[in-house]
């Protein structure tokens, strides 16, 4: 029997992955709404994405926390003085980091609901020491200070920018979670791997390889490659091309001359 839990879709940080809270029945949350929930980093405030809607709790794959509350006018006041104070203290950081010539980028800063945590994230190439800048930050913040750091990807999800498609990025629109991407995604779209032409402005595999894997995945299955050898009616015969579009395959033979093609369905029959 599946265990199902009535649930809202929240948004903590912009762009990053939804989380669903439970709330309870005959409670209105309608989306835009502002929330208070216990996140990574303690109380914070985050925005109902999804509306109330049944989740079965095994697919959720984590345990289900309660909303706390819509935010009360009071509530609002003090979320909007901490976003106020966020972005003076992601300036105020942004210059210590240039004091301590740290090779890392600042991208975003956050305080907790109740102001017990100021939390900066940062991207770098590599692991950087900065114990010297957490001490200045807690020095004038007199709070406790936390530096995450995401990568290239994540990166990207705070600044945007254009894709070679010449939209705005995915990451920074509406791709929540990013999975694995390798060059095998791209030979298997019959792509030219080239980097300037499968990366992305994070000069990383371009996250668009995954969404019509699955597709090809399934059309070329029982398919030979191209570059591949095979014998067709006693004969030996290289494969020149695959559309799998037209559904065919180009055989061509160095020894007779010969080009033929042949349908899919031909190394199919046997299933």
């Amino acid at each position: 029997m599946e265990l199902k839990a009535r649930a809202v879709g929240v948004e903590i940080i912009p762009k990053g992955k939804i989380i669903y809270y439970s709330v309870p029945n005959g409670d209105e949350y309608e989306r835009g709404d502002l929330v208070l929930v216990l996140g990574d980093f303690g109380l914070e405030v985050g925005k109902v994405l999804i509306p109330p809607r049944e989740v079965v709790i095994d697919e959720v794959g984590y345990e289900l926390k309660a909303v706390i509350r819509k935010l009360t006018d009071e509530d609002l006041e003090q979320y909007r003085k901490n976003v106020e104070d966020a972005l003076k203290a992601f300036q105020i950081c942004k210059q210590k980091i240039k004091e301590h010539g740290l090779p890392m980028k600042l991208l975003y800063a956050k305080y907790t609901f109740d102001r017990t945590r100021l939390i900066f994230f940062f991207s770098a190439e590599g692991r950087v020491d900065f114990r010297e800048l957490v001490r200045d930050l807690a020095k004038i913040f007199k709070t406790r200070i936390e530096l995450r750091q995401v990568g290239v990807r994540d990166e990207m999800k705070f600044f945007g920018g254009l894709g070679l498609c010449g939209l705005p990025t995915c990451c920074s629109t509406f791709l929540r979670e990013f999975t694995s991407v390798t060059l095998k995604h791209a030979k298997k779209q019959q792509m030219m791997i080239n980097p300037a032409k499968i990366s992305g402005p994070c000069r990383r595999l371009l996250c668009c390889l995954t969404y019509e894997y699955d597709f090809y995945e399934k059309e070329l299955e029982g398919i030979p490659d191209e570059g591949s050898t095979i014998t067709y009616e006693g004969k030996r015969y290289k494969v020149v091309n695959v559309n799998v579009f037209l559904r065919t395959v180009t055989l061509f033979s160095e020894q007779e001359g010969e080009m033929i093609k042949l349908p899919f369905d031909y190394f199919r029959k046997g299933e």
